[in-house]
């Protein structure tokens, strides 16, 4: 590999060490030298000037849902165009590693919502191997952009062990062999350097396809016996269990915390999503983070909530999108693949009247602020419908929003696309949230809900509340602290190998311009994906504020474009085993 010298830059190491202006050389993929003192060029050695411009390591997205996309796009460049260096699969239950590519497609598809059809399509052609280790070689065997990480995946390894369906069916339990089996899965994971166990309990979350379309993922039919077998091997083994909480109930949230506490026994690394500012419920932010201190303090746990440092907006065509899922009427809904089928259910006076009643009542379980005010039309058949909130189309109409609403999907179906904002809506309890010691900057779901949903930039803008406040002169954080929380304290926690620039370890460097730390990052846009038939999803890009990424001393963006070699070249990203415990 050349050499490439980057000059007089502000270097942020991935600690919470002060930062300085000093120059830092890469040479055969490391960190050769790090100097306050100017370098001088070596013959044929790539100079980079990075005066007025911040130098950080890679960050890493420890929550993504690329585990389809990376097969057929391990480019990864919409993350990679933004600085992630590293990213993880296998969250939330979901893992492709281990499995028959129809069962994986009907757990993975509708819940993260990606079209079926592609999934399975890419399963079927590309699959190759059925066990961790297999999955390990296979992904080292692709020419990645990012590094990967992995969890193992509970409804992977549940469906395989006991058969899909017997894993969907309530009141079927796995016998003895079959847990030592799952057990065994688990281990055969660790071994091969995966973090650790995802699982989830989110009744709303729902399987696609037709055999068992709408039943919950298999995960969701354990009971806590039976992660409590698995999750003896990751504490014993120091590893991390990774969950999705049911917030249908509070009782389970407290499940998770109580598998963490390390009273009398040695604590299990838990991480939960996750730690919103929620506008259904104010106060709701300051109450977990109450209850994260209490459990790591007085119960000695290692407890993290995942906690994103942005408004967590949404965009929705029609009724499909996954906050429908929360509520029976909804779910109704999006059972239906046909379209048209599902506008003739929308004219349906009995299923008008059930879903008017359940979206009003405040006594069921919601995360959904469920409020047309809070609505806006950004496309549409009839134009004149465009930024109007549903609430004022319903005004207009002499109709109430929900009979607003259905009428809009009878009407125009998906090709009514509306955004909302869920919550961090307010700058102040965001600023307070990502400063809970008891969080993890992450959950962007990346590669996933590819309509819906758009946090791929998320440690920009975590460093522009950051800045922003400092500007403002009403700093709440050091900038050197936030890029520790998007780089350094991760990667320590998960146990890898990245996070940090030191000499000696490997040049994943990203070069960011801190006066385009502006309102571009929050710029939308539709990108056709060209390996899902020009599908387009919704994503933001800033071109302007990254100059550079390096991932293990590549150049892999320049001037905010991916390079043409990266996903078609080996020698960028790789598998990087978890280090807990070994």
């Amino acid at each position: 590999m050349a050499e490439t010298l980057i000059k007089q830059a502000r270097i942020f190491d991935g600690s919470t060490n002060p930062s300085f202006i000093g120059d830092v050389r890469i040479k055969d993929g490391i960190v050769e030298t790090i100097s306050k003192s100017e370098l001088s060029p070596k013959p044929g050695e790539t100079v980079i000037d990075g005066k007025n411009q911040w130098l950080t390591p890679g960050f890493i997205d420890f929550h993504t849902h690329y585990d389809a996309e990376i097969e057929v796009a391990p480019d990864l460049s919409e993350s990679v165009r933004h600085g992630i260096t590293t990213i993880s699969l296998g969250s939330c239950s979901l893992s492709l590693a281990l499995g028959d590519p129809t069962d994986l497609a009907d757990m993975f598809s509708r819940v993260e919502a990606i079209p079926r059809k592609n999934v399975l399509s890419i399963l079927e052609s590309k699959k190759n191997w059925n066990s961790a280790v297999e999955y390990k070689k296979h992904l080292n065997s692709l020419p990645l952009g990012p590094n990967v990480t992995s969890f193992a995946g509970h409804s992977a390894i549940r469906a395989h062990v006991m058969g899909l369906e017997r894993s969907l069916t309530k009141g079927e339990k796995p016998t003895k062999q079959e847990l030592d089996k799952m057990n065994q899965h688990l281990e055969e994971a660790l071994d091969a350097g995966f973090m650790g166990l995802s699982i989830n309990t989110l009744v709303w979350d729902k399987m696609d396809g037709s055999r068992f379309r709408s039943r919950p993922l298999p995960s969701t039919f354990a009971n806590w016996s039976e992660y409590e077998f698995l999750n003896k091997t990751l504490r014993k083994r120091g590893k991390i269990f990774q969950g999705v909480p049911n917030v249908s109930t509070k009782i389970n949230v407290l499940m998770f915390l109580k598998e963490a506490f390390g009273i009398f026994r040695k604590p299990l690394k838990t991480t939960i999503i996750s730690l919103m500012d929620v506008k259904f419920d104010p106060g709701l932010y300051k109450l977990l983070g109450l209850i994260g201190r209490i459990t790591n303090k007085i119960f000695r746990s290692d407890f993290r909530f995942q906690a994103l440092p942005e408004p967590f907006d949404l965009y929705a065509d029609g009724m499909d999108v996954v906050v429908f899922e929360e509520f029976a009427a909804g779910a109704k809904a999006n059972h239906i693949e046909d379209e048209l089928e599902r506008k003739q259910l929308m004219k349906d006076p009995k299923y008008r009247s059930w879903f008017k009643k359940q979206w009003t009542n405040w006594f069921l379980p919601r995360v959904f602020h469920r409020n047309f005010k809070e609505t806006k039309i950004v496309d549409a058949p009839d134009k004149s419908l465009i930024g109007k909130s549903i609430d004022e189309v319903a005004k207009e109409r002499g109709v109430h929003s929900v009979t607003a609403f259905l009428d809009l999907v009878a009407e125009h179906g998906n090709n009514v696309r509306w955004y909302t904002v869920m919550a961090n809506h307010r700058k102040e309890p965001l600023q307070k949230i990502v400063s809970y010691p008891d969080i993890l900057i992450g959950f962007s779901d990346a590669g996933a809900h590819l309509r819906g949903m758009a946090h791929y930039n998320f440690p920009l803008r975590m460093l522009k509340l950051v800045r922003d406040a400092e500007l403002d002169n009403k700093p709440f954080m050091t900038l050197e602290r936030a890029v520790h929380r998007l780089t350094g304290e991760i990667g320590d926690w998960f146990g890898i190998d990245a996070g940090y620039i030191k000499e000696g370890k490997r040049a994943d460097l990203v070069l960011i311009d801190p006066t385009k730390l502006d309102d571009s990052l929050a710029k939308d846009v539709e990108a056709p994906m060209p390996f899902m038939e020009n599908f387009k999803r919704w994503v933001r890009r800033n071109d302007d504020t990254i100059k550079k990424v390096f991932i293990n001393g590549k150049l892999a963006v320049d001037s905010g474009k991916p390079v043409l070699s990266l996903g078609k070249e080996r020698g960028y990203g790789r598998f990087l085993e978890s280090q807990i415990g070994v």
